[in-house]
């Protein structure tokens, strides 16, 4: 087994870890509902979960518990990835939102956080940020 192939299926795991967490909230409701598993779908398809490993964590969410990381730049990072996921495709509609929401309370963060956080990342991510936020974010210093 090379290099390569030791990282990318530690990124498969991590892929599988973090879209089993995605499942788990969308089923914390009850039933996952159509819009959900039409949600779902692309985020498989996105994290290149196939359609076995997609039936078996649809099946048995609780045993892919969520396992939100311990430092902050961490759960910042997961939720990041869950942002560029959403708005792949441009747009967040209702259904996204509503699982985001529940994704960064999932992660750690408190109702007000996380919807602080929210707010910013859809302003980014969707192109509505004020000028003075996008030139701070051009002129930021590595």
């Amino acid at each position: 087994m090379s290099f390569n192939d030791l990282f990318d299926s530690g990124k498969h795991k991590k892929n599988l870890g973090h879209f089993a967490s995605i499942v788990t909230l969308a089923a914390v409701d009850g039933a996952v509902s159509e819009n959900e598993l039409a949600l779902l779908k692309r985020f498989a398809r996105k994290l290149d979960v196939d359609n076995s490993e997609f039936e078996e964590i649809l099946a048995t969410p609780g045993h892919y518990p969520i396992n939100p990381p311990n430092n902050k730049f961490e759960r910042l990072e997961r939720l990041y990835d869950l942002f560029r996921i959403i708005y792949s495709d441009h747009i967040m509609d209702e259904t996204e939102e509503k699982l985001v929401k529940k994704y960064a309370i999932g992660l750690g963060y408190d109702t007000e956080e996380a919807a602080e956080i929210i707010k910013k990342s859809t302003a980014i991510f969707g192109g509505k940020i004020p000028f003075e936020d996008y030139e701070s974010l051009i002129n930021k210093k590595k």
